[in-house]
């Protein structure tokens, strides 16, 4: 049974990945889709609940993954997820980049007048709600994009191929939604793209560890949902929100994308650094 498992690792990259995806659809649809039916009137706990399970799967799955077909007994170590001084500093730092650039870019835009900032209530709470929800949110798709599909990429491409792969799967993936959705927030598209390249560079600069990728998507997720969930600005409409960010998303605006070009433009410098 082993030797046969083995053998998917000779097998080509998409299609390793097209039978690592259909394995976890198996498992969680069968406990996915009653709770579908049993919660759905409220779509919020269904979600929390269904993605959960989708989470938790998907971890089992990356355990039997990396000893039956690549071979890795300690898979989640080959992934990045170390538990060292070095990763958590580089998590530190990578929370405190991403939270900075998200308020300098905000700062900025109130400079200009584009958007105001207002008091708001509950910020304690927002703070703390918004620290859980990113940390959780970078945790999840670093380990993903970062981590199994990397990995799964950099086993038969070169670097280059695997991170302009790596960058575009995470950006396709993150827009599938109507054809007008997709035109309203065209943006976002390369603005995701960008994000990216700088958290594979980011990964790379750090000799494979995700501790920098998690702390830095997580510091974004949070300046996000602490400045726009706790209602701390407005925006005044004096430009276009491909400007500002479609539906208030900096990502999927001109100046979030700026700011984003510069993060991998750090990123990429990094490359030189031994880690």
């Amino acid at each position: 049974m082993k030797l046969k498992f083995r053998r998917i690792a000779a097998f080509p990259t998409p299609l390793r990945l097209g039978l690592f995806a259909i394995a976890l659809l198996g498992i969680w649809l069968p406990f996915a889709l009653p709770l579908f039916l049993i919660f759905r009137h409220d779509p919020n706990l269904t979600t929390i609940l269904t993605m959960g399970l989708l989470a938790i799967f998907f971890i089992v799955l990356l355990h039997f993954w990396g000893q039956y077909v690549c071979r890795e007994p300690r898979i989640f170590k080959h992934y990045g997820l170390e538990l060292s001084r070095r990763n958590g500093i580089d998590l530190l730092n990578g929370l405190s980049i991403g939270l900075l650039l998200t308020f300098a870019l905000f700062a900025l835009m109130a400079g200009l007048g584009w958007v105001q900032f207002q008091s708001a209530s509950n910020l304690g709470q927002t703070i703390a709600e918004g620290f859980l929800s990113a940390l959780g949110i970078g945790f999840a798709e670093e380990l993903v994009f970062r981590g199994w599909l990397l990995d799964e990429l950099e086993r038969d491409y070169s670097p280059k191929t695997a991170l302009w792969t790596d960058a575009l799967a995470y950006a396709t993936l993150h827009f599938l939604k109507p054809i007008s959705e997709v035109i309203r927030t065209l943006p976002q598209f390369p603005g995701l793209i960008i994000l990216g390249l700088a958290l594979v560079w980011a990964k790379r600069s750090r000799r494979g560890r995700l501790g920098i990728t998690i702390g830095l998507h997580a510091g974004l997720v949070w300046g996000y949902y602490i400045l726009n969930i706790g209602q701390i600005l407005s925006y005044t409409n004096r430009v276009s929100d491909w400007i500002t960010g479609v539906d208030g998303n900096p990502v999927a605006g001109g100046m979030g994308i700026l700011f984003i070009s510069i993060l991998a433009l750090w990123a990429r410098s990094l490359q030189g650094e031994t880690g």
